[in-house]
């Protein structure tokens, strides 16, 4: 077996990408996140999407991309582990941001549009594979990829407005009364993007054999 040597390109991937990873998540949690200590965008629909949007598409992504290439199994085990760490995660910052300002009677780890968020990225795996099928068709792959990702995008946009928390509910009532296309925007083009981006890196994929590899029955 021949010796696998040393070379450049091994830093770039070891240690170079990384630390691009890292500034990037950096930039976006300091300067971007609407919450960030020196955020510059502001409350802008833009900031919104470039961190709590994109921290979904990656709840969403891993799942949706394991769907698509592997099989539904995966893809819904996949959304399990993701989406569950997002919901404590984010039912945990809401109880911490309420109790510090003194408000109670809000526990988000009830809330079933904040369950939902585990809910839907396990669907959004399965039926991502369900409709795929193993295919490597780019046409089907952005199909079933588009479809997984609007229909999670409508359930978690209803549920938002109908049975969030009472504090949840009003604002997203609020933003669909008093600016539609900002509730649009929040709510359905990190899902879009999703559905488009995906199959693409998955497609990438397939050209390079970076899919899991499949046994007989799956």
């Amino acid at each position: 077996m021949a010796e696998n040597k040393f070379k450049l390109s091994t830093i770039f991937d070891g240690i170079i990408i990384p630390l691009i990873l890292v500034l990037l998540i950096y930039v976006l949690a300091v300067y971007v996140n609407v919450g960030g200590q020196y955020h510059v965008l502001g409350q802008d629909v833009i900031g919104v999407i470039l961190t709590n949007g994109f921290a979904q598409m990656i709840v969403m992504g891993v799942p949706l991309i394991l769907g698509l290439l592997w099989n539904k199994w995966a893809g819904g085990a996949a959304g399990f582990v993701m989406g569950g760490m997002y919901y404590v995660a984010s039912a945990g910052q809401y109880n911490g941001l309420f109790a510090a300002s003194g408000v109670t009677g809000y526990n988000y780890f009830g809330d079933i549009s904040m369950l939902f968020y585990l809910v839907n990225a396990v669907i959004i795996g399965y039926m991502a594979g369900a409709l795929n099928n193993g295919s490597t068709s780019f046409k089907r792959m952005i199909g079933a990829g588009l479809t997984a990702a609007l229909i999670t995008a409508v359930i978690q946009a209803y549920l938002n407005a109908t049975v969030a928390l009472e504090f949840g509910r009003q604002m997203a009532l609020d933003q669909w009364a008093t600016d539609p296309l900002m509730a649009i925007v929040t709510g359905f083009v990190p899902s879009i993007a999703l559905g488009v981006i995906v199959p693409i890196l998955a497609k990438v994929m397939t050209w390079y054999g970076l899919q899991p590899q499949k046994h007989a029955g799956y």
